[in-house]
């Protein structure tokens, strides 16, 4: 199983009732190996360009498991489902985000460190 990041961009009118156009598209994906890690709902946004006459769309952001033989048939599903405008499925480079997040730990710590030594130097001189 491999994870993806995919984006759909629903149609603007679901905004109320998401749940319907939502299941279906979680329904695509379990149907074909997957299994759901996150979903993020950004709401509804304004569009770059219009997409169907439609200049707004409701951004949800999803983190899923699939098989990768099955990413086609996913895609191929979407492609004809009524209320998604547009989506794209991407793999997201793990090592990246594993060696970024790393080094934010790391930047994190030393600020940290930077922080005892500046109180521990104001300390030795109210001392003295």
């Amino acid at each position: 199983m491999n994870q993806y990041e995919v984006a759909v961009l629903y149609h603007p009118d679901l905004e109320v009732d998401l749940g319907k156009g939502s299941a279906r598209v979680e329904k695509i994906f379990t149907e074909n190996g997957g299994k759901i890690v996150n979903a993020d709902n950004w709401g509804k946004r304004k569009l770059a360009y219009p997409i169907k006459k439609q200049d707004y769309a409701v951004y949800v952001f999803y983190t899923v498991d699939i098989p990768a033989g099955n990413v086609q048939k996913v895609e191929s599903t979407l492609n004809i489902t009524d209320e998604v405008l547009r989506f794209l499925i991407t793999r997201p480079d793990l090592k990246a985000i594993a060696k970024a997040e790393a080094a934010k730990a790391e930047k994190a710590r030393k600020a940290a460190e930077r922080g005892e030594n500046t109180d521990n130097d104001s300390d030795s001189e109210s001392e003295g």
